[in-house]
This record gives C-alpha cells, structure tokens and sequence, in this order.
C-alpha cells in the first residue's frame, strides 16, 4: 500500500525536483497536487510553501548561515528542508513554530539517519534562541537589496543601471507577491457583465478589469475550473498580455501572422477582435504546443485560427513576401516579468542567457519582417524587464530595416488607462505599473 506523502514532505520533494531539474515550479505544482492526491484543503499551503521558499529562498540562506556548519556540504534536500520550515516560522503566521519543527525532525527521520534530525532540531531550535541576523549588517546597498528581496546580485544591478534604484526596489518587492489571476472575457459569445454574472452564480468572485475593457480580476477561486471557463466564455490572460492584441489593432478580415504563438492567448484574442472574421495563422516550433492552440481556439469556437508546426526562423520559405496585414512576434524570452508565477527563473537564468536570446529575437524580427505587407504592422513583444532584449532588440531592427519606422499611433489603439505608460512606439510595463506581469510592447509600420 502506498504511503501518501503529507504537504511539507511533498513540498521538500518538488523544491529538490526544481532545484535538481531546473524544471518550472508552476508545472511540477500541477503535477505533485495529482499525483499524491493532495487534499483540496492543502493545495493554497503547498502553494505556499513551494512559492514562498523559492521566492526567499537567498534570504533563507542568509538567515540560516550562521547556524549551518558547512552549509555547502549539506546535502541539497536538508538544505531544502530547513529553508521550507523557517519560511513557515519567519512568514506564515498561521503555523506555530513548534508544528513546523516537529514536522521537519520527523521528514529528517524518514529521510536521512539519527544525525540529519538531530541536525535540523538543532539548527532550529538555535534560531529560537538566539534570533536572526539582521540585513542591516550588509552595507553594499545593491547586495542588500539583492539578499532582502532574494534576486541575484548580477540582476539587481543590471535593473539599477537601467531603471535606477527606487524602481527596481519595488520591482522585486512586488516580485515577492502572489500574482493576480485575470481573465479576458470572449467578446464573441458574451460580455463582460454577463460573465461575471455567470461566475457569481457558481460561486467564484471577479470583478472588473480597471485597465482592459474585456478583462476581469479574479478575487475568489480559481477561475479556470469554472463551467464558464469550459463553456468558452473567457480565457485565463494576464492583462499586460491582454495589451499586445491592442497594439496589433487587427480588423476584421483581415491576415494576420502569430510567429511564436503557444499556448494561443494572443492568437484567440486577435481572432476575438476580429469578430470571428479574417484569418489568424498561428505558429510554434513544437506539435503538442501547437495543439494547446488548437484547444483553446476550438474550447472558444474560433473557427478563423489556423495552427502550423514551423520554425518560424524559415517562414520566408512558406509564406510570400508582404502577404500579412499584421505580424505579431511575442519572441522567446528571459521572462524576467513573470517571476512571480515562476521564482525559479531568477536562480537559473544568466547574463549570458540574455545576450543568446538577445540574437535569437534579432533572428526572428529579419525573418517575419518581410512578411508584412507596406502600410502594415509589426509588434514585437517580451514578457521581461531588460533592455538588452527589449529596446535595444527595436532600435537595432530599425537601423537596419530602413522600411519600418516606428508606428506613432500606438498610444491611440491602446486603452485609455494605459496611453500614459506608452513612450513613441513603445511601452515596458513594469510588475509594478498595473499590478500584473513585466512586458515589453513595441509597435513599427512598414513604409508605404
């Protein structure tokens, strides 16, 4: 008879798999909650314990040092382990200290030898003791900020380069936050008062997106595994990548190209804009990604959606020249703007990694590019917060694409709540701006 795993053990397992695999934590979540049959009453503490180890998981480590003789040569599961019970002590108000010990001692039995657990109540009892060490004994500001809101030191100094000190404070402060989770009401089948009557009569809470006119915030339950999310009537979005399809501002009838388009978010809104009209061709590199799109386009009964499997580095060798209204590339990224559905990200992406997504992003913008009819649009877009991938990815595409310019007339097809953050033919909403996810728009119109 299988033995089921309790939360915390099941917790400590998927912060090894994460940190051993490098694999994304949203994922392996879904999959643990399956798999060891975890409670409906347990899932928000796992959730919690997973996401709030990982998101403090340097501070953790800062806390725990003085009291962890060679912590390096601690294995990485009882390393997991005491961070998983002192964030439950120093964060999670509900949990006594004594529970979180008493669980950790027993994990430490099952798992390792008389040793580790005497270990692990050791450790911790001395923190009851004798407290934590202050982050004001770190003088180096940016290595401060870096430990107190647990973002590697490369990255925090790079984001003070480019947005200054204050904004990148509260960039990864906000990082530390659950994150909220929209919706974008299918226009094509419903409105959004009615909606968000549906929802209420099924018991979930929402309310109206402040910033998108086809957006709605949810305040209680899950929204996903609503009837009305099965029956077609929204899809779960968040709002800044609710702002792409605005900056495209497709019509109806249109042709339109999605170059990197999984899991179909963009593509299904476009083709909502459209009114069900015109023809939105979807492509991903990959086949079981491509049938996400084409879930989602079938779960809204999008008939004008059509889904290829390509490179899209090779559409010139697929597509004729000037063929498509409007191309949007929502390029492969960093994602250094949804940290706080992926924390994990911070731990494993580097400099380097930008300056090799940097090219790949160059890549892409010559390979769509000539695919754009004159008159047309291009809209580049990220969902991170660097220059390197964002700005300086457009300003070098235009120096070399003398055809496009930038399109002026962005800020008129974007909501009225938004006009304000929009710079020429860009915008970089930062996690900070509206509440929601780190995104780069640029919007540029090939010459006629």
């Amino acid at each position: 008879m299988k033995t089921q795993k309790n939360v915390r053990e099941t917790a400590m397992d998927l912060l090894e798999a994460i940190e051993k695999n490098q694999s994304y934590s949203n994922l392996l979540l879904h999959q643990a909650i399956l798999k060891n049959e975890i409670p409906s009453k347990d899932v928000g503490l796992l959730t919690e314990l997973i996401y709030g180890t990982l998101q403090r998981k340097m501070t953790l480590d800062f806390y725990l040092n003085p009291f962890v003789k060679k912590s390096s040569k601690t294995e990485s599961w009882v390393m997991n382990l005491l961070r998983l019970t002192l964030y439950q002590m120093v964060y999670l108000d509900k949990i006594p200290d004594r529970a979180a010990i008493y669980e950790a001692v027993e994990i430490a039995k099952k798992r390792g030898h008389k040793g580790i657990s005497g270990m692990v109540n050791g450790v911790m009892r001395s923190i009851q003791r004798e407290g934590l060490p202050s982050l004001d004994e770190i003088m180096d500001s940016t290595e401060r900020l870096s430990i107190e809101t647990s973002h590697p030191k490369w990255l925090v100094s790079r984001w003070i380069e480019q947005f200054g000190f204050d904004a990148t404070k509260e960039m990864c402060e906000i990082n530390l936050t659950a994150p909220l989770q929209t919706a974008r009401v299918n226009l094509t089948k419903t409105t959004r008062e009615e909606c968000l009557k549906v929802l209420e009569e099924e018991g979930f809470q929402a309310e109206a997106s402040p910033f998108i006119r086809e957006g709605i915030r949810a305040l209680k339950g899950n929204l996903a595994l609503s009837s009305a999310y099965r029956q077609g009537l929204f899809s779960i979005q968040d709002e800044s990548s609710m702002l792409v399809a605005y900056a495209l501002g497709a019509s109806e009838n249109e042709t339109i190209l999605d170059a990197c388009a999984a899991p179909g978010g963009k593509s299904t809104h476009v083709a909502e804009q459209m009114g069900a009209t015109g023809k939105v061709i979807s492509l991903d590199l990959h086949e079981h990604k491509v049938k996400l799109i084409n879930d989602n386009a079938q779960r809204l009964e999008l008939q004008n959606i059509q889904t290829i499997a390509m490179d899209s580095r090779r559409v010139g060798e697929r597509f004729e020249k000037e063929s498509f209204d409007r191309v949007l590339l929502d390029a492969p990224c960093s994602g250094l703007g949804v940290m706080r559905r992926k924390p994990d990200i911070k731990y494993t992406k580097t400099e380097k990694d930008l300056a090799q997504l940097s090219t790949i992003q160059h890549n892409l913008l010559d390979a769509v590019a000539p695919l754009v009819k004159k008159g047309g649009i291009l809209v580049y877009s990220t969902c991170t917060v660097d220059n390197e991938e964002n700005q300086y990815v457009t300003a070098s595409f235009l120096k070399e694409h003398p055809e496009f310019e930038g399109d002026a007339d962005l800020s008129e097809r974007m909501p009225e709540a938004i006009r304000q953050m929009i710079t020429g033919y860009e915008t970089q909403i930062f996690p900070q701006t509206i509440g929601s996810d780190g995104f780069y728009i640029a919007c540029l119109r090939k010459k006629v």
